[in-house]
């Protein structure tokens, strides 16, 4: 059985000044990756212009795309058109659901989403009061519910779990203590630790640390780009890791 190896990275932050570049980067990924990810944030404002312009950036690699979009790309409240431009070009987009991707001989389980906020155990929101803080709270405890069954669902070798906002706090070291809760919730962690998966990759906290681990021991990544400083980093399911490729 082979060692499945994934190519990630988050906030590419993709617009019109760029274009062509990020996909010169993406040259020989086949030779490195087995699957390419994205963890949101593609692009600047959300506009369609920029999401048909990340979609021709990747479109028609020679390995299969996962992404998830982020909060910049909902900005613009077009963010299921995005969606659908990137899907036209070929990418697989999770919005809360999984799909499996055939890997040579192994299947691979992708769960996830954007993801949402809320803060962490001990200092985070819970849904009392006001309810604008109940819809918070809410949207984000939907979300880890959605993932949860998506992942106890799925068959598959290894599974991996694809978000925007960040599952734990230790991966957020770096950014500001005031805008944690803005960064990531601690539900998205207890979802994934309860229904099990291998791997967990986000993004969105451009200022974090790379590297953590969800209470329940299961490997968390933040791949966003300003974290990583190359156009993506490769993650193997057997532990291995390191970033590839050119500087941005």
């Amino acid at each position: 059985m082979t060692d499945l190896r994934i190519a990630a990275v988050g906030d590419i932050h993709l617009g019109e000044d760029v274009r062509g570049q990020y996909r010169r980067r993406l040259e020989g990924i086949e030779d490195r990756a087995d699957v390419f990810m994205l963890a949101g944030d593609l692009t600047r404002h959300g506009t369609l212009e920029e999401g048909r312009l990340v979609a021709d950036e990747l479109r028609g690699l020679p390995i299969p795309v996962v992404a998830v979009l982020g909060n910049h790309d909902y900005h613009s409240d077009l963010q299921y058109e995005i969606a659908g431009e990137l899907r036209d070009a070929g990418v697989v987009v999770l919005d809360d659901d999984g799909v499996v991707i055939e890997c040579g001989d192994m299947k691979l389980g992708v769960v996830g989403g954007k993801g949402f906020g809320g803060g962490f155990a001990g200092k985070c929101a819970s849904e009392f009061g006001e309810r604008e803080i109940k819809n918070f709270v809410s949207h984000t405890r939907t979300i880890a519910e959605a993932w949860k069954v998506a992942l106890k669902e799925i068959v598959a070798d290894e599974r991996v779990v694809l978000s925007h906002y960040s599952p734990i706090k230790e991966t957020l070291e770096g950014e500001p203590h005031e805008i944690y809760p803005f960064l990531g919730s601690y539900l998205l962690a207890e979802a994934v630790d309860t229904a099990g998966a291998d791997l967990i990759l986000h993004g969105h906290a451009h200022k974090g640390s790379e590297k953590g681990m969800t209470p329940g021991g299961i490997r968390v990544r933040n791949v966003a780009l300003p974290v990583l400083g190359k156009a993506y980093g490769v993650y193997c399911m057997n532990g291995r890791e390191h970033a590839l490729d050119g500087q941005l």
